[in-house]
């Protein structure tokens, strides 16, 4: 059944996108999460497995930054498309973004493979962990095209209002991986190789089952040979629009880079595996608020669409509430057990020791992350690009860069990189909060 945003409570249409993706999402993570959990127990390794692993993050995350360029570009134009009942052009707009996923996912794959060992020693690999970098990238590469589809093109089936059915991309995938991960790393002891493969696996049957469902003649609004020629409107008002999301994810490969370069200089491969451990602790607590403001962005487009302005600031409201309060209860948490969330990845004593000070350091003051990410949604979801694209630029390649590689000069040391991070939450999540609230909330009647 298709959703109608304008009608019921936004609250519940909100929740009712935000359950499916928050599971959905959840499972996703545990493609890479499970895998550095095994990795960081690989005996014999010390922590070099998982900093091996960790130094591929930027290339992964680039990967991910072109998915968010057309998935996260071309699902809100196609959710107003639908909203006003131009139903021809939302479909128009869901071909030309299945093409530019598939070409552009040949030609990173293509350039990854060519460049890896530069790339990884230039991302701060030292000749030890080059050789476990190499293994996990060199097979997560092959299956580029499986994970950009499957990422990409699942906006696709949520913005219809089939938020199960999106959530099953990833589940299915994800328990795959979970089987394979043991069997492929211990069992046939293909050790970091054996992670990379059961995460290409289980990312190739993902996107079989997005094709499936967005090819089926049931399916309301489906790819359709015709839309799969890009039309150039199309195709520069979805990079306009995802060029945000680009940049977001784009520059948190430049801050990964920074990280891993400037810790590899004030602390070794030690630190680098701690910075690992503290990206996988954030990436999943920040899990819920993400897939919240990614629940509303296509409720909050359909109304937008449907001119139901007080719809959209009545969920503007609501997910900014929530966010915050988790954010702050997500905080607490991590303050009063760090050494737990370390021993997870590594049973390495000096990384836990380690670790723990960092991670109190990296996440002092992470409700200001719910400020970000409500700012964020509200202009990715209400198509109003330029202010998502400054608000992206501005935390990370304008804060964050710069601090990374100021303190630790500065005489902070390894210290100075982990506090870079709250400092940019606070300063660019609160810019971005108060620009959407003076010039969206405030006036969008």
């Amino acid at each position: 059944m298709r959703n109608d945003f304008s009608k019921g409570r936004v609250w519940k249409n909100i929740l009712t996108q935000m359950v499916p993706l928050l599971l959905a999402q959840m499972v996703l993570l545990l493609y890479n999460v499970v895998d550095r959990i095994y990795i960081g127990h690989l005996p014999g390794s010390d922590s070099l497995a998982l900093t091996g692993v960790g130094l591929t993050f930027p290339i992964v995350t680039l990967i991910m930054a072109f998915c968010a360029l057309f998935g996260m570009g071309g699902a809100p134009l196609f959710s107003i498309a639908r909203g006003a009942g131009r139903e021809e052009e939302a479909e128009e707009i869901l071909g030309n973004v299945a093409t530019m996923l598939l070409v552009s996912s040949v030609l990173l794959c293509g350039f990854g493979l060519l460049f890896r060992r530069p790339v990884l020693y230039f991302f701060g690999a030292s000749d030890s962990s080059y050789f476990y970098a190499d293994q996990y990238l060199r097979i997560y590469l092959l299956g580029t095209t499986f994970s950009m589809l499957s990422t990409g093109l699942n906006f696709f089936i949520n913005a219809q209002g089939y938020p199960v059915k999106g959530m099953l991309t990833t589940v299915i995938g994800a328990v795959l991986n979970l089987i394979l991960d043991p069997v492929l790393i211990f069992v046939c002891r293909m050790g970091v190789s054996g992670a990379a493969l059961a995460t290409v696996v289980s990312q190739g049957v993902s996107a079989l089952w997005v094709l499936r469902f967005l090819t089926d003649a049931k399916t309301p609004l489906r790819i359709r040979r015709g839309n799969l020629r890009l039309r150039r409107g199309i195709v520069r008002r979805v990079l306009s629009l995802g060029l945000a999301g680009f940049i977001m994810q784009g520059t948190n490969c430049l801050v990964q880079v920074v990280c891993n370069t400037t810790l590899q200089r004030y602390g070794g491969d030690l630190y680098v595996g701690i910075m690992t451990v503290l990206n996988s602790v954030r990436e999943l607590l920040s899990l819920p608020v993400s897939a919240l403001s990614s629940g509303a962005q296509p409720v909050l487009g359909f109304d937008y669409g449907a001119k139901r302005y007080h719809r959209v600031k009545e969920g503007i409201r609501f997910t900014s509430l929530i966010g915050i309060a988790y954010t702050l209860g997500a905080w607490l948490v991590v303050f009063a057990f760090p050494h737990f969330w370390v021993s997870v990845f590594s049973n390495d004593a000096d990384l836990i020791a380690d670790g723990a000070r960092a991670l109190r350091l990296y996440f002092f003051g992470f409700f200001f992350m719910s400020f970000q990410f409500s700012g964020q949604s509200v202009f990715q979801g209400l198509g109003k690009a330029k202010q998502a694209i400054f608000f992206s630029l501005l935390r990370k390649a304008v804060i964050v860069t710069p601090l990374t590689l100021l303190l630790p000069r500065l005489g902070f040391g390894v210290n100075g990189v982990f506090l870079a991070e709250p400092i940019s939450n606070a300063v660019g999540g609160l810019a971005s909060f108060l620009t959407m609230y003076f010039t969206v909330y405030r006036k969008i009647e």
